[in-house]
Protein backbone atom coordinates (compact mmCIF):
# COMPACT_ATOMS: atom_id res chain seq x y z
CA UNK A 1 0.00 0.00 0.00
CA UNK A 2 0.94 3.14 -0.76
CA UNK A 3 1.60 6.30 1.82
CA UNK A 4 -1.47 8.87 1.03
CA UNK A 5 0.92 11.53 -0.16
CA UNK A 6 1.71 9.13 -2.78
CA UNK A 7 -1.78 9.18 -4.08
CA UNK A 8 -3.98 11.50 -6.42
CA UNK A 9 -6.82 13.90 -4.34
CA UNK A 10 -8.26 15.52 -7.41
CA UNK A 11 -9.50 18.79 -6.54
CA UNK A 12 -12.84 19.02 -8.78
CA UNK A 13 -14.45 15.47 -7.25
CA UNK A 14 -16.35 15.89 -4.01
CA UNK A 15 -15.74 12.37 -1.56
CA UNK A 16 -17.65 10.19 0.79
CA UNK A 17 -16.62 9.13 3.66
CA UNK A 18 -17.22 5.59 2.41
CA UNK A 19 -14.16 6.21 -0.14
CA UNK A 20 -16.63 6.74 -2.77
CA UNK A 21 -15.76 10.46 -5.14
CA UNK A 22 -18.40 12.35 -7.76
CA UNK A 23 -17.74 14.39 -10.29
CA UNK A 24 -20.73 16.79 -11.25
CA UNK A 25 -21.17 18.55 -14.55
CA UNK A 26 -25.02 19.95 -14.30
CA UNK A 27 -27.13 17.58 -13.91
CA UNK A 28 -25.44 14.36 -14.06
CA UNK A 29 -22.41 13.29 -12.46
CA UNK A 30 -19.57 10.14 -12.36
CA UNK A 31 -19.10 8.23 -9.68
CA UNK A 32 -16.31 5.69 -8.87
CA UNK A 33 -14.04 4.61 -5.99
CA UNK A 34 -11.15 6.63 -4.54
CA UNK A 35 -7.34 6.43 -5.26
CA UNK A 36 -6.96 5.38 -1.39
CA UNK A 37 -10.19 2.91 -1.74
CA UNK A 38 -8.26 1.14 -4.41
CA UNK A 39 -4.78 0.90 -3.28
CA UNK A 40 -6.52 -0.03 0.19
CA UNK A 41 -8.18 -3.13 -1.88
CA UNK A 42 -5.56 -3.94 -4.07
CA UNK A 43 -5.86 -6.36 -7.47
CA UNK A 44 -9.28 -5.37 -8.70
CA UNK A 45 -10.67 -8.44 -10.65
CA UNK A 46 -14.25 -7.97 -11.30
CA UNK A 47 -17.01 -4.91 -10.22
CA UNK A 48 -20.64 -5.75 -10.28
CA UNK A 49 -22.65 -2.43 -11.40
CA UNK A 50 -26.46 -1.81 -11.55
CA UNK A 51 -28.29 -1.80 -14.78
CA UNK A 52 -29.00 1.94 -16.88
CA UNK A 53 -32.62 2.95 -15.59
CA UNK A 54 -31.78 1.66 -11.96
CA UNK A 55 -32.62 4.52 -9.14
CA UNK A 56 -30.55 4.40 -6.06
CA UNK A 57 -31.30 6.84 -2.50
CA UNK A 58 -28.28 8.16 -1.07
CA UNK A 59 -26.10 5.73 0.98
CA UNK A 60 -28.02 2.74 -0.96
CA UNK A 61 -25.66 -0.11 -1.96
CA UNK A 62 -25.08 0.00 -5.76
CA UNK A 63 -23.27 -2.69 -6.71
CA UNK A 64 -19.35 -4.20 -5.06
CA UNK A 65 -15.87 -4.70 -5.93
CA UNK A 66 -14.22 -7.54 -6.16
CA UNK A 67 -10.08 -7.78 -5.20
CA UNK A 68 -7.56 -10.08 -4.81
CA UNK A 69 -8.00 -9.51 -1.04
CA UNK A 70 -11.90 -8.83 -0.51
CA UNK A 71 -15.39 -7.92 -1.66
CA UNK A 72 -16.38 -4.67 -0.87
CA UNK A 73 -19.84 -2.88 -1.16
CA UNK A 74 -20.72 0.84 -3.62
CA UNK A 75 -22.71 3.02 -1.91
CA UNK A 76 -24.37 6.12 -3.55
CA UNK A 77 -23.12 9.11 -2.46
CA UNK A 78 -26.07 10.94 -3.89
CA UNK A 79 -29.55 9.98 -4.77
CA UNK A 80 -29.99 9.42 -8.75
CA UNK A 81 -30.90 7.43 -12.18
CA UNK A 82 -28.50 5.66 -13.54
CA UNK A 83 -28.16 7.01 -16.88
CA UNK A 84 -24.59 5.24 -17.51
CA UNK A 85 -22.12 2.39 -16.82
CA UNK A 86 -18.45 1.99 -17.69
CA UNK A 87 -18.65 -1.27 -20.01
CA UNK A 88 -14.79 -1.28 -20.01
CA UNK A 89 -14.63 -2.30 -16.38
CA UNK A 90 -16.36 -5.51 -17.35
CA UNK A 91 -13.49 -6.86 -19.17
CA UNK A 92 -10.19 -4.51 -17.62
CA UNK A 93 -11.68 -4.06 -14.14
CA UNK A 94 -8.05 -3.26 -13.49
CA UNK A 95 -8.41 0.41 -14.51
CA UNK A 96 -9.60 1.22 -11.37
CA UNK A 97 -6.60 0.65 -9.82
CA UNK A 98 -4.43 2.36 -12.71
CA UNK A 99 -7.20 5.09 -13.11
CA UNK A 100 -9.90 5.31 -10.79
CA UNK A 101 -10.59 9.31 -11.51
CA UNK A 102 -10.68 9.16 -15.64
CA UNK A 103 -10.90 5.78 -17.17
CA UNK A 104 -12.09 3.86 -14.19
CA UNK A 105 -15.36 5.58 -13.79
CA UNK A 106 -18.15 3.10 -12.38
CA UNK A 107 -21.51 4.68 -13.25
CA UNK A 108 -22.95 7.93 -14.30
CA UNK A 109 -26.39 8.95 -12.78
CA UNK A 110 -28.60 12.18 -12.78
CA UNK A 111 -28.92 13.95 -10.06
CA UNK A 112 -32.04 13.87 -8.44
CA UNK A 113 -30.83 16.50 -6.03
CA UNK A 114 -27.75 18.47 -6.66
CA UNK A 115 -28.07 20.14 -2.83
CA UNK A 116 -26.65 17.05 -1.74
CA UNK A 117 -23.43 17.32 -3.17
CA UNK A 118 -22.65 20.05 -0.59
CA UNK A 119 -22.81 17.47 2.32
CA UNK A 120 -19.85 15.39 0.04
CA UNK A 121 -16.61 16.52 1.64
CA UNK A 122 -13.81 18.43 -0.58
CA UNK A 123 -10.52 17.40 -0.77
CA UNK A 124 -8.98 18.63 2.16
CA UNK A 125 -11.42 17.44 4.34
CA UNK A 126 -11.39 13.61 3.00
CA UNK A 127 -7.68 13.72 3.72
CA UNK A 128 -8.13 14.96 7.23
CA UNK A 129 -10.74 11.77 7.61
CA UNK A 130 -8.26 9.53 6.38
CA UNK A 131 -5.35 10.74 8.43
CA UNK A 132 -7.86 10.46 11.16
Amino acid sequence: MKEITELNFPENVRYAESHEWVKATGETAKLGITDYAQDQLGDIVFVELPDVGESFEKGAEFGTVESVKAVSELYMPVSGEIIAINDALEDAPELVNNTPFSDGWMIEVKLDNSSELDALLDKDAYLSTLKG
